[in-house]
């Protein structure tokens, strides 16, 4: 990997880190930890009403060796929801204002919001328990 890729990549993963947030689902969802998405699912959320709403938009639940390019239904969701136990969710994320396109890792049983910045645009589901 170049130097300037590398950078690119270190720089935008900081950016994400700085302007989104990851979490595991909220006490307040205790009454459905999956937040109306259904296990073994990772869900995508367009809009927080969706997610406040617990109606995911879209789901995917397969394993993948290459990325899925995320539809509509997906693309640019503000919150995206790991249901699996022990599988991580590879996110393919771009930075609206630059065009850097980078991957970021989601746990097992955890969620991560996105800021307006930044479009999800693909998936890739791993059989890995960690990132």
């Amino acid at each position: 990997m170049n130097a300037i890729r590398r950078s690119a990549i270190v720089l935008g993963a900081a950016a994400l880190a700085a302007a989104s947030l990851t979490f595991a689902p909220s006490a307040t969802a205790a009454e459905s930890p999956t937040h109306g998405c259904a296990y073994p699912r990772v869900c995508f959320y367009l809009t927080m009403s969706d997610w406040n709403a617990k109606d995911p938009n879209a789901g995917f639940q397969d394993v993948t060796s290459s990325w899925q390019n995320l539809g509509s239904a997906s693309r640019g969701a503000d919150m995206v929801l790991n249901t699996r136990n022990d599988d991580v969710a590879h996110l393919r994320v771009q930075t609206n204002s630059t065009g850097a396109v980078w991957n970021m890792c989601l746990p097992p049983n955890s969620a991560h919001q996105f800021g307006s910045a930044y479009t999800v645009t693909g998936i890739r589901i791993s059989t890995s328990s960690s990132c």
